[in-house]
């Protein structure tokens, strides 16, 4: 392969918490839990006012409630012993009225639950392998990983005993001419080389490099399946060889000559939306971006997909598309921490022994990349040539609050994309290429309500 060191992401060790300046709490709206081992702390703390705060405040949790961490995952069995009550407001009580924690003013980090010290922090052992990215429903995080030009480039090469080396492989099982042999995750390290090689590679437009990593991630499911007899490590190697050489740049050249069909690609990030106003009550910040995003595509009293199409259209080419190709990394920084947050294309399935589909997650991949770049085209569209990082960040921050912790969300966007049969290649390609000028596609007439009714936080 033409890279020959693993990758190891270290940007989230540069997280720094900015405190009371943050421009949104982590600490309401959301389920606080409380592990174990930090329940017991507080229960011997000496008596004070605090204690007294502490104890009414923590709530042994129930047997049977699932609760779950900055990445939207379940927290089992002492990691979410208590849960924090929380107030009328849906405010940790223990936060001070210039929001700081109580716990950790007066008695220091080493006190603080696990989820409360580690957030936005998202850490995964793979192999022995320890990786973290950042959730960016933090406003820090958020700038942090997006506005970064050089994300990897402090990235650090390990082995899998967590030494330097010169190569990755020579600690893999089989060799550049075994098959598949053994447990996919065996082979994630090479996969995700291969997958972050590929996002990075701008030589191709990022629509079309998202478009051959599901290439990659089918051909990959293939050979696990014993669909295709090949060698891994050597078909990984063939596949980068073409990539790099532009063999199959003429097959994404053609696929330009296509329609576009904003429409149908308009109406799936409306559906995505749509879900995710019906989670919970919505967060201000976010309902900020939901009214620029309809101001945007020029929503309102009986509004249709085709007029909205066409300003979707319009918004893409004259805000969104010249700003993005002035700052290539941002997107590209957007999937890398997907990528890692969500270990794609290889996260650990929920039940043992169940062997992850790449092509799910790949199709998972593309409806959260689909729906955040929906949303920023909107914004962009209402905000014209003011159009700036600080609105990307905004938006990417408040729409990951709400759809990135939600447990239920990837499983019923990927169950949407199957009802609208947009999980197959075509599909999948529509919710990612958008041309100049064109919303050949909105040729329906049907009235189409952006969003739901929310419910304001």
């Amino acid at each position: 392969m033409n890279q020959t060191k693993l990758i190891r992401p270290e940007y989230a060790e540069n997280f720094r918490c900015i405190g009371s300046a943050c421009e949104d709490t982590c600490c309401k709206g959301w389920a606080v839990p409380i592990d174990q081992a930090a329940y017991e702390k507080y229960r011997n703390l000496p008596a004070s006012p605090l204690r007294n705060l502490i104890q009414i405040s923590c709530l042994i949790t129930p047997k049977g409630t699932v609760c779950t961490d900055g990445s939207g995952q379940a927290v089992p069995g002492p990691a979410a012993f208590a849960k924090i009550r929380m107030t009328a407001s849906n405010q940790c009580p223990l936060l001070s009225e210039d929001n700081l924690c109580r716990i950790q003013t007066e008695y220091g980090a080493t006190l603080l639950s696990n989820i409360c010290a580690t957030y936005p922090r998202i850490v995964h052992t793979i192999g022995g392998i320890e990786e973290k990215a950042l959730a960016l429903s933090c406003p820090e995080a958020a700038r942090l990983v997006l506005l970064n030009p050089g994300l990897l480039s402090s990235a650090q090469p390990v082995a899998s005993h967590g030494t330097p080396t010169d190569s990755v492989f020579h600690h893999l099982p089989g060799n550049d001419t075994a098959g598949y042999t053994g447990s996919l995750r065996s082979w994630f390290w090479p996969i995700r080389e291969s997958v972050l090689g590929l996002v990075r590679n701008r030589t191709y437009p990022l629509w079309q490099r998202l478009f051959l990593l599901g290439i990659l991630c089918r051909r990959l499911d293939s050979i696990a399946q014993g669909e295709l007899e090949l060698p891994l490590l050597a078909f990984l190697r063939d596949f980068e060889a073409s990539i790099a050489s532009g063999t199959l740049r003429a097959a994404m050249e053609a696929m330009e000559t296509l329609p576009a069909d904003c429409a149908l690609q308009l109406d799936v990030v409306l559906r995505l939306a749509g879900m995710v106003l019906q989670y919970s009550s919505v967060h201000p910040r976010f309902m900020e971006c939901v009214e620029a995003f309809k101001a945007g595509i020029g929503n309102g009293p009986g509004a249709r997909l085709d007029s909205l199409s066409v300003h979707y259209a319009q918004a893409h080419d004259r805000f969104y598309a010249p700003f993005f190709e002035r700052h290539p990394y941002i997107l590209e920084n957007y999937l890398i921490n997907t990528i890692v947050r969500c270990q794609f294309p290889l996260r650990e399935a929920p039940q043992a022994g169940a062997s992850p589909s790449m092509t799910r997650e790949y199709a998972l991949l593309t409806a959260q990349f689909a729906l955040m770049k929906g949303l920023l085209i909107g914004v962009a569209g209402c905000h014209r040539e003011a159009f700036s990082t600080d609105h990307v960040v905004h938006t990417v921050q408040a729409a990951s609050r709400h759809f990135e912790h939600h447990p239920d969300f990837l499983t019923q966007a990927h169950n949407l994309l199957v009802e609208t049969h947009m999980d197959g290649v075509r599909g999948l390609a529509i919710l990612l290429r958008n041309t100049e000028a064109t919303a050949s596609g909105a040729a329906s007439s049907d009235v189409r309500e952006p969003f739901p009714q929310a419910k304001a936080s």
